[in-house]
């Protein structure tokens, strides 16, 4: 499956100067990791965001969000968000609370 390039690229303006953060190809798109732990991702144009499973129902209530089912089974801690829907600010919004819930996990 290939992944959106604007989008990573977008994603990849924000993370420039951040220490800790790296990439990597995986599920057939790219993943960003905050100190080895997985942030947000691009699969096919979608955004994939780790929000943590405290957070997962709340996020599901968003606009373009809907339930990271990859396998055939929903994961919590994780939703999908549609790439038609990330202007600047909302893309800006999602990594920031994948950032903040990633920050309390110990690095990798």
């Amino acid at each position: 499956m290939a992944y959106d390039d604007a989008l990573a690229e977008r994603i990849r303006d924000r993370a420039r100067d951040a220490f800790g953060v790296s990439e990597k190809k995986m599920f057939g798109g790219l993943v960003f990791l905050l100190y080895g732990n997985m942030t947000v991702g691009v699969i096919g144009d979608d955004l994939m965001v780790r929000v943590g499973p405290d957070n997962t129902d709340a996020a599901l209530t968003r606009p373009g969000a809907r339930a990271f089912d990859f396998t055939g089974r929903a994961m919590r801690g994780w939703v999908f968000v549609a790439g038609d829907e990330l202007d600047d600010d909302v893309l800006d919004g999602w990594i920031d609370e994948a950032n903040a819930f990633v920050a309390t996990l110990p690095p990798k």
